[in-house]
């Protein structure tokens, strides 16, 4: 049984510490670039160097972790596993603790780190900004996530022909660049969450009204977005791909 295996524990550790590792990097980045754009509006990594710093983040880490646990880091991609029965209900519920745990733990710890920065400029929270209504935000958030839900879906498809064998091994590049571009699209709208870890973690730690009151966006949106994208890709285009090859089959036999 699952539960009693020890690469089961070791998955669950694996996605606690990479999403931990995640949200340390990217939220000391927000708050840096926050802090050097007060006294310097020239200066800092601006939201391109933001973008790059989840992108780069996602890439990294879903390297390093994807042989021991699949490399979700993520509720929403867990969610889409599940639906496409790729891991077990006992495992996706371990693992969204796991992330939801992971990402307010570096989120606690940049706080310890630079509470008075991590308080005067948003903590990395994920909110509605001034001028957007909650539909555009929360369409941001389903588009966002199907984005990377679908590049997650394509590039670890197992089922692809011989010829792009290769195609899992860059699996992490994809992703990464997924995130970065999603991000290049929404951060001015919702700060761009496309992952209700992400979400959480930051909305504990900094733990504003406003902040809460936009909260269910982060997550209703994510879920939408992989619901719609696992579909997409399961049940349409390899639906579309099997019957193809069936077809192909009878008709050289």
């Amino acid at each position: 049984m699952e539960l009693a295996k020890w690469s089961f524990y070791r998955a669950i550790m694996a996605e606690f510490v990479a999403t931990f590792l995640f949200l340390y990097i990217t939220v000391l980045t927000i708050i840096g670039y926050k802090n050097r754009n007060d006294s310097d509006h020239c200066g800092g990594v601006g939201l391109l160097g933001i973008a790059w710093a989840f992108g780069g983040m996602i890439f990294v880490l879903v390297y390093n972790t994807s042989g021991i646990s699949g490399g979700h880091l993520n509720p929403a991609v867990t969610f889409a596993m599940l639906l496409a029965r790729k891991v077990t209900m006992p495992r996706a519920l371990m693992y969204v603790v796991a992330q939801c745990s992971g990402a307010t733990a570096g989120c606690c710890m940049v706080k310890a780190l630079q509470k008075t920065y991590y308080m005067d400029h948003g903590g990395g929270a994920n909110e509605l900004t001034h001028g957007y209504n909650k539909a555009m935000g929360l369409g941001a958030e389903i588009i966002g996530t199907f984005i990377l839900v679908y590049t997650v879906l394509s590039t670890t498809d197992p089922k692809r022909n011989a010829r792009d064998s290769h195609v899992p091994v860059l699996a992490p590049l994809p992703i990464g660049f997924a995130v970065f571009m999603v991000h290049l699209a929404t951060i001015p709208i919702t700060g761009t969450g496309i992952n209700p870890a992400r979400s959480f973690g930051a909305a504990v730690i900094y733990n504003n009204k406003k902040i809460w009151a936009d909260h269910w966006i982060f997550w209703t949106g994510p879920l939408i977005g992989a619901f719609g994208a696992e579909y997409y890709y399961e049940h349409i285009l390899r639906a579309h791909l099997t019957l193809y090859r069936d077809h192909h089959h009878i008709t050289h036999r």
